[in-house]
């Protein structure tokens, strides 16, 4: 910090609050930590009496807070982002639209080690609506060195760290199998379920084939699909009884099965793979019809964004992978699957 005088300070940054008394009508900061003194201040700074400020010692290899801010935020914004304005060394992203918020994790982490830095996001990998908000970016000191922005503009390497990608698939194929709904004994109330979880990323059920409990007769549904919607979705016999054919059935029908069982509950008999022209295709166990949040929401807003997923994704998700089972579940708004 260093003493100057007041008519000299355009384009300094205060170091303090400073509090503006006007009686019987006002008291209060009217220049807050930060600010950086224009030409216009100048006369009512000195109507406060200060012909002298305190202020940072500003040169050419450092930044204020605000200009810091808007180095971060171009790092991170991506596609289908926007910013808010500056204020107190901060900048807000927010969602244009309704799509997945990808991060890549490794840049942000890179960045969030470097010193007086800061970064702060939702979490990844998870469906947003437009008008949320994404993150913040601002520095810890109101100057900061240029050098430790440029260490992670040198992290980022020309590519954002957020984007938000759109859900690009639109149709499903479900396939419901079990003897009990091929021969009327019960209702399917699989389905019912299933289409109002795909209408909320935009995908319509535009095929509906019954199959009993044959594996043959499962293989060939999954054929009369294939390249004619743009996923597929095998309800029923998914555990492990001798008449649950439906595992074996998509693997029968030539289908790269990336996992058959996954570490999350509720949703641990459940299977995903892809057909040879890349159609996503899952086998979805009895909890997706009636528990509320289950494997099948996590990697959703992934398959319709078009994202295809490994085995790693999934290993991936037992940690944060346990429901607890709320009495009043409020999921997404928990810790189940993050």
């Amino acid at each position: 910090m260093k003493l100057i005088k007041t008519t000299d300070a355009v384009g300094q940054v205060l170091c303090h609050d400073m509090t503006q008394i006007i009686p019987g009508q006002y008291k209060g900061a009217r220049f807050r930590k930060g600010h950086i003194v224009t030409e216009e201040d100048i006369p009512v700074l000195l109507s406060m009496g200060k012909e002298n400020l305190y202020i940072f010692e500003m040169d050419e290899n450092k930044l204020h807070e605000n200009d810091a801010a808007e180095v971060l935020c171009k790092i991170c914004k991506g596609k289908n982002i926007t910013r808010g304005e500056v204020k107190e060394g901060k900048i807000e992203l927010t969602a244009e639209i309704d799509g997945l918020l990808m991060i890549d994790r490794e840049k942000l982490n890179a960045v969030n080690s470097i010193e007086e830095l800061m970064i702060a996001t939702r979490k990844g990998d998870t469906a947003v609506k437009q008008g949320d908000k994404l993150a913040g970016t601002r520095v810890i000191p109101l100057v900061i060195d240029k050098a430790k922005l440029q260490q992670a503009k040198d992290v980022a390497a020309g590519e954002p760290i957020l984007n938000i990608l759109p859900y690009m698939l639109k149709t499903a194929g479900v396939i419901t199998t079990g003897s009990e709904v091929f021969h009327g004994r019960i209702k399917d109330q699989f389905t019912p379920v299933l289409k109002e979880k795909l209408k909320a990323y935009g995908i319509s059920v535009t095929s509906h084939i019954l199959c009993d409990d044959d594996a043959e007769n499962i293989k060939e549904a999954i054929k009369l699909l294939r390249g004619n919607v743009d996923m597929i979705l095998c309800t029923g016999g998914m555990s492990v009884d001798p008449d649950d054919q439906t595992p074996g059935a998509i693997k029968l029908s030539g289908t790269d099965i990336v996992t058959y069982g996954a570490p999350v509950l509720p949703g641990a008999m459940f299977l995903m793979g892809y057909c040879q022209d890349g159609t996503p295709i899952m086998g979805l166990p009895g909890c997706v019809m009636y528990a509320k949040a289950t494997i099948f929401d996590l990697v959703l807003p992934r398959i319709a964004a078009g994202v295809r997923l490994t085995k790693a994704d999934f290993v991936a998700y037992g940690e944060g992978g346990l429901c607890l089972g709320c009495e009043k579940c409020t999921y997404p708004h928990c810790p189940f699957g993050k």
